[in-house]
């Protein structure tokens, strides 16, 4: 009887990928990840700035060079990074399977072409496994890469893969909360609590617009704990914020303003309180008019650009307009975006904590658990979970599921119930500040 092989001795060479938008601890994750494959005898093989080199790889006219393109790692690359701000290896938008919309087109040489350079890249290269650091649009290419391979002969090599979950927006399912999410709403928050003593200074509003494309996760934590005055996230959007009648229905800006411009005069008439904060998630934007929307620029995913349609700014116009048409007074509201001066800030000790959880997360599924095709997962004390791609991917479209903020649940309650409270009285506050 031949002796046993413990399983993982396979993976020798590992490549690390970190793709999207930025996320605080994202230098834990990849320190974690490095270390733990380094320190059991391992190589690593960090690629700079995502998929933009890896998926335009070609054996003859563009192979990838060390140090330009990627750079084999060391224990002293990644040694007290923990807590630094940034990305070690750089990131991007870069989408190799962007073409691809389903099962069938996994068929298509044209739509996998990039998908293929990537594949051809790894293989080139030496690696056994790959490490995919992103949020969902990330997922996606890592479950395309898994089932790609799944088409090929049985004898063909194979790249092993498994995807640590980032997104400060925490709309992942799988996991409780993602890496960066509490750094980034305690950044912002902080922020919206210096607005809101602007705001009393001055006797205005702010509409600060936060990120989350989809769900409303990061603007209900920022306002929970920057104390804004009310939060409105695609999750809230019913019909009363609808465009009224037959046909297609899109966010009504004009009834969007009312809602904010009745929290105004409650604040007014029940606490003689005449400043305040609003807080809006970015996705909201997209629910807008095309006709409000159709000049902003597309991502590398296709989708809205929704820094370019300046959201909080065309709120705060129309509610400074309806409040004047309401009271007959001139109230100053200013319209403020924030979040990407959260993506790189210094990291919270728990996001510290858990991204190096999933970091040795990755080297625990591959070497220890021979996994592939999973995503690294943690729940209650931290504690390592292994959640296969298939549970969290659609499989008709090949698209991760967005996890939306479940309206009506404890965490969408608690902001509206801090919401609702009536808040003391002060002894004294500048009253209303007469505009000229």
């Amino acid at each position: 009887m031949g002796a046993v092989v413990p399983r993982g001795d396979q993976i020798r060479r590992v490549g690390v990928v970190f793709a999207g938008g930025p996320a605080p601890s994202a230098n834990a994750v990849i320190s974690a990840a490095v270390s733990s494959f380094l320190e059991d005898g391992r190589e690593v093989i960090g690629f700079f700035h995502g998929y933009s080199n890896l998926q335009h790889y070609h054996p003859v006219t563009s192979r990838l060079l060390p140090d330009k393109h990627y750079r084999i790692l060391t224990l002293g690359d990644v040694r007290g990074i923990r807590n630094e701000r940034g990305i070690l290896i750089g990131t991007a938008r870069a989408n190799p399977g962007r073409a691809v919309s389903g099962p069938a087109d996994l068929d298509d040489p044209d739509k996998t072409r990039l998908l293929w350079n990537v594949y051809n890249a790894l293989v080139d290269l030496g690696i056994d496994a790959l490490i995919s650091i992103g949020g969902d649009g990330t997922l996606n290419t890592a479950n395309l890469l898994v089932e790609l391979q799944r088409r090929m002969p049985p004898a063909a090599r194979r790249v092993r893969i498994v995807h640590l979950p980032k997104t400060i927006d925490n709309d992942y399912h799988g996991i409780d909360f993602t890496f960066g999410f509490f750094t980034a709403v305690d950044f912002i928050a902080k922020e919206v609590q210096n607005l809101i003593a602007d705001a009393m200074a001055t006797s205005s509003w702010f509409i600060v617009e936060t990120m989350g494309r989809k769900a409303g996760w990061l603007s209900y934590g920022v306002a929970i704990a920057g104390e804004a005055h009310l939060v409105i996230a695609r999750e809230d959007v019913d019909d009363t914020l609808l465009t009224p009648g037959p046909g297609p229905r899109f966010l009504d800006p004009a009834r969007l303003a009312g809602r904010i411009v009745e929290v105004m005069l409650t604040r007014e008439r029940r606490h003689d309180q005449h400043h305040g904060v609003v807080v809006l998630a970015e996705g909201l934007a997209e629910l807008l008019p095309p006709t409000l929307t159709g000049q902003g620029t597309q991502d590398a995913y296709g989708a809205l650009s929704l820094g370019s349609v300046a959201l909080a700014r065309l709120v705060a116009a129309t509610v400074a307009d309806h409040y004047h048409a309401a009271t007959g007074r001139k109230k100053k509201v200013n319209g403020v975006q924030l979040g990407y001066e959260s993506r790189c800030a210094p990291p919270h000790a728990f996001d510290v904590m858990l991204g190096s959880q999933l970091g040795v997360g990755a080297f625990r599924a591959l070497v220890e658990e021979g996994l592939d095709g999973h995503l690294v997962s943690v729940s209650g004390q931290l504690e390592l979970r292994y959640v296969p791609f298939a549970d969290v991917i659609d499989p008709e479209s090949l698209r991760a599921q967005v996890r939306f903020l479940p309206p009506g649940s404890d965490f969408h309650r608690l902001a509206r119930f801090l919401e609702a409270r009536a808040e003391p009285a002060r002894d004294w506050t500048p009253g209303p500040r007469q505009e000229s």
